[in-house]
C-alpha cells in the first residue's frame, strides 16, 4: 500500500525536493497535506499537480488567493498557524514530513506524534527546544522519528543492523561552510550575500546561514543526543570540505561506519519516507574516481564560536538550548537584514544564554515562555546597538 505523507513546509528546499521524490515514486506514496507560510503561488500549483486531501497556508493574508485557485478542485483549504498543527491529525495522514523551518516546527511535530504520526524529522529545531519532550511522547506513542538531514541519516544507516552493538562515539561531518579559510581580517566584510553562496549544498537562507556560522553543526549535535541517546561529550564534529562522508559512527572495538554519498538531499529524504525499505534511485551515484582525496579537519570554535555555544547548551540542558535556538533565529533574520555583522550574531546568542532565567525540567508551557521572552530580549538588545 502507497504511504500517506503530510508534507509541512512544502515550499521549501526540503519540501521541493520530497516532492520530486514522490514523483520518482508515484506508486508508493500519495500526498495527503501541504502546507506552506507565504509561497502561496507555489503552493497552488503543487496543490494541482498532487491533488492532497487538503492545503494550508499559515499566513493568512494570502487564504482568499489560495481558496480562489482551489475553487475549482476537490481540496480543503485553510488557513493559520493552528491549522498547520490540525491537519497531521487527519486519519488518512501515515507519515509528516516536517520540514517547518526553525521553532514554527515544534507544536505540530508534537501534535502529529501524539496522534500516532510517524515522523520524518527535517526540523532540527524541533528537538533542540524541546528534546526531551519529543522523544519521550514518540516513545509513549510508538512512533518512529526518522532523521532527514543527511547527517543524522547517515548515523542512522550506520547503525542499523547493530542493536547489540553499542555505538562509543558519533562523527558528525560539515563542509565548514563558505569562510573556512578566511583570516580575521577578512571576516569583518562578510555580507549576507557571501555567507549564502554554500560550497556545496543548495539549502534554504536561514539552514545556509547557519551552515555559514557552523550553528547548524552545533544544532545537529543537540539533534544527535536526543535522537541517539549520546551524551554530547561523546559527539565528535569534523570538518569535511568535500561532503561525501555524511557521518559515521565508531564501535567499541575501534571500528568505524561512515556512509557516502553525492551531497543531495533526496537520498536522505527518500531513505526516512521508504524507512526500512531503499528505493531505487535513479539520481546520479557517488563514484571514488571522480574524487582523488577526501579530506578532514577540527572545526575552528574561535572564529566559529556558534558551535562552542551550542555545545554549552547542551552540557547545561534544561531551556538552554531553547534560549540558543530563538537568539539564533533572532540574530539570523537580523543578520539577513544587515541589522548586524557576522561575528555579532555570536555575541547576540551568548549574551542571551547569560540572562534568560535558566530551568533544569521545563515543561512545554515553559518552553513555549522561554523562546518568547528570549526573542523578546534578543530584539531589546538589538534596538540598543
Amino acid at each position: 500500500m502507497p504511504k500517506h505523507l503530510a508534507i509541512l513546509g512544502s515550499t521549501g528546499s526540503i519540501g521541493t525536493q520530497a516532492l520530486e521524490v514522490v514523483r520518482q515514486h508515484p506508486d508508493r506514496f500519495v500526498v495527503e497535506v501541504l502546507t506552506a507560510r507565504d509561497s502561496v503561488d507555489l503552493l497552488i500549483k503543487q496543490a494541482i499537480e498532487f491533488k492532497p486531501n487538503a492545503v494550508v497556508i499559515s499566513n493568512e493574508l494570502h487564504y482568499r488567493k489560495l481558496r480562489d485557485a482551489l475553487d475549482r478542485h476537490d481540496i480543503k483549504v485553510f488557513a493559520g498557524e493552528q491549522s498547520v498543527a490540525d491537519v497531521v491529525t487527519f486519519e488518512t495522514v501515515d507519515m509528516v514530513l516536517t520540514a517547518l523551518v526553525g521553532y514554527a516546527g515544534l507544536l505540530p511535530t508534537l501534535k502529529a506524534i501524539q496522534h500516532g504520526k510517524h515522523i520524518a524529522l527535517a526540523n532540527k529545531e524541533t528537538l533542540v527546544v524541546a528534546g526531551a519532550l519529543v522523544t519521550e511522547a514518540a516513545y509513549r506513542n510508538k512512533v518512529m522519528l526518522l532523521p532527514v538531514d543527511s547527517e543524522h541519516s547517515a548515523i542512522f544507516q550506520c547503525l542499523a543492523g547493530e542493536r547489540v552493538n553499542k555505538p562509543v562515539k558519533l562523527i558528525l561531518t560539515g563542509s565548514g561552510g563558505p569562510f573556512r579559510t578566511f583570516t580575521d581580517e577578512m571576516f569583518e566584510s562578510i555580507t549576507p550575500e557571501m555567507a549564502l553562496k554554500h560550497p556545496t549544498w543548495q539549502m534554504g537562507p536561514k539552514i545556509t546561514i547557519d551552515s555559514a556560522s557552523l550553528m547548524n553543526k552545533g544544532l545537529e549535535v543537540i539533534e544527535a543526543h536526543w535522537l541517539f541517546s549520546i551524551p554530547a561529550k561523546d559527539i565528535q564534529v569534523v570538518i569535511h570540505p568535500q561532503s561525501i562522508v555524511h557521518s559515521a559512527v565508531e564501535f567499541t572495538d575501534g571500528s568505524v561506519k561512515a556512509q557516502l554519498g553525492l551531497p543531495d538531499m533526496r537520498l536522505p529524504i527518500r531513505y526516512a519516507l521508504s524507512y526500512p525499505e531503499r528505493l531505487v534511485s535513479p539520481d546520479p551515484r557517488f563514484d571514488f574516481f571522480n574524487y582523488s582525496s577526501l579530506t578532514f579537519e577540527k572545526p575552528d570554535t574561535v572564529k566559529f564560536r556558534n558551535l562552542a555555544l551550542a555545545f554549552n547548551a547542551i552540557n547545561q540542558g534544561g531551556n538552554m538550548p531553547c534560549i540558543l535556538n530563538a537568539a539564533n533565529e533572532v540574530a539570523v533574520k537580523s543578520f539577513l537584514q544587515g541589522k548586524i555583522g557576522f561575528f555579532a550574531m555570536s555575541d547576540l546568542i551568548e549574551d542571551c544564554m547569560q540572562r534568560v532565567s535558566f530551568m533544569a525540567k521545563p515543561d512545554l508551557d515553559q518552553i513555549i515562555e522561554t523562546d518568547k521572552a528570549t526573542r523578546q530580549l534578543a530584539e531589546s538588545l538589538l534596538s540598543k546597538n
